[in-house]
């Protein structure tokens, strides 16, 4: 791309960017906020925001508490956690019906999830909308948003790299967080949503980096040499939990054995990326397999990127803030039932391709 090429993008950019601040002043219409809706006695719709102490996360809490949804701020470290629901709170002192918790939680353990399963349901009686969000060292994604009458579940992610950093020494741990975690909790979760008419939603954060056709990554699959994993991959109808593991597995065997570099995985943020590519895979599998649900039960799920956020997982070089990431899973997760989408990408408030 030339010079103009490029400067033709970034005011694409920005020009969408202003379109997206705008749109965040709309308020939603009282027949939008089916999270208002759910409102019976005691009964409110709840939003559980894991990794929610700091960065996206953080955001991602706030600007649900702010529209009404009562938050549990799950941190794998409790008191980290507890100061950003005290923060929440006095930050919204002025504001009515903000409500907000805290709850420990660290995706990577399986007891400390299923743990965290149990108070839910204890705690909430279950949930109608799932909110997928995913840790990034910083994220929202986010994060596990749980809900009450409405659950919201959002997934943090890690990485190690900053700048032009490609070290690939913690990507057992990156890909155990990402992916294995992102799968972990959602399985415990889905079990806890209860029939509703609006739909379950489950959001993933995830990141360009992780795109089939990605500007960076476009060979990405190509560059597998196994032309029929990589059409299965790209095939809906072929992808399987099996296939996306089997993938996995292959990364971090090359990696242990030091040969990862010659087999042509993606050049930037490798095990970063990795993790993203099957999370987006993942999102669109269990969006086909909960497309199945029948009416009052459907569980709508999709995924999106933040974008280059000023952040401590980007080491604060970040083009947008926090608040401007959180923003698009933030929609996803309160879309009006007549705009529901399901097993899509989006940055920016609009769809992109995996």
């Amino acid at each position: 791309m030339g010079k103009k090429g490029k400067e033709a993008a970034r005011e694409r950019r920005e020009q969408r960017r202003r379109e997206v601040t705008h749109l965040r002043t709309v308020p939603y219409e009282p027949h939008q906020r089916w999270w208002g809706h759910l409102e019976r006695g005691p009964a409110r719709a709840v939003a559980v925001v894991t990794g929610a102490n700091r960065g996206i996360g953080f955001e991602a809490a706030r600007q649900l508490a702010l529209h009404g949804l009562h938050v549990v701020v799950a941190s794998r470290d409790a008191e980290r956690g507890q100061a950003a629901a005290e923060l929440i709170r006095a930050e919204a002192s002025g504001e009515a019906g903000v409500s907000v918790e805290c709850r420990q939680l660290d995706v990577a353990d399986a007891a400390s999830v299923k743990a965290f399963a149990a108070w839910a349901a204890e705690t909430h009686g279950g949930i109608h909308v799932l909110v997928s969000r995913f840790p990034s060292s910083c994220l929202l994604l986010v994060s596990c948003h749980i809900v009450r009458n409405e659950q919201q579940l959002c997934v943090h992610c890690v990485n190690f790299n900053k700048g032009a950093e490609n070290s690939v020494e913690f990507a057992q741990q990156v890909i155990e967080t990402n992916y294995y975690g992102t799968k972990r909790m959602i399985d415990a979760m889905i079990p806890l949503m209860k029939p509703s008419p609006y739909g379950g939603r489950i959001v993933n954060v995830s990141s360009r980096l992780g795109r089939v056709n990605g500007r960076r990554n476009i060979s990405f699959l190509d560059r597998i040499g196994d032309v029929g994993l990589r059409d299965q991959l790209l095939n809906d109808d072929c992808l399987s939990e099996e296939l996306i593991d089997e993938m996995i597995t292959k990364f971090l065997e090359q990696v242990k054995q030091s040969n990862w570099p010659s087999n042509h995985w993606p050049q930037m943020y490798t095990d970063y990326s990795v993790s993203k590519l099957a999370v987006n895979a993942y999102t669109r599998l269990m969006a086909k397999r909960l497309s199945d649900q029948a009416e009052g039960q459907k569980i709508y799920m999709n995924c999106f990127c933040p974008g280059w956020v000023k952040t401590a997982m980007t080491g604060w070089e970040g083009n947008i803030s926090a608040e401007e990431g959180a923003d698009t899973g933030v929609w996803l997760a309160l879309l009006p039932q007549e705009q529901s989408t399901n097993g899509k990408f989006f940055a920016e408030r609009c769809e992109i391709s995996f």
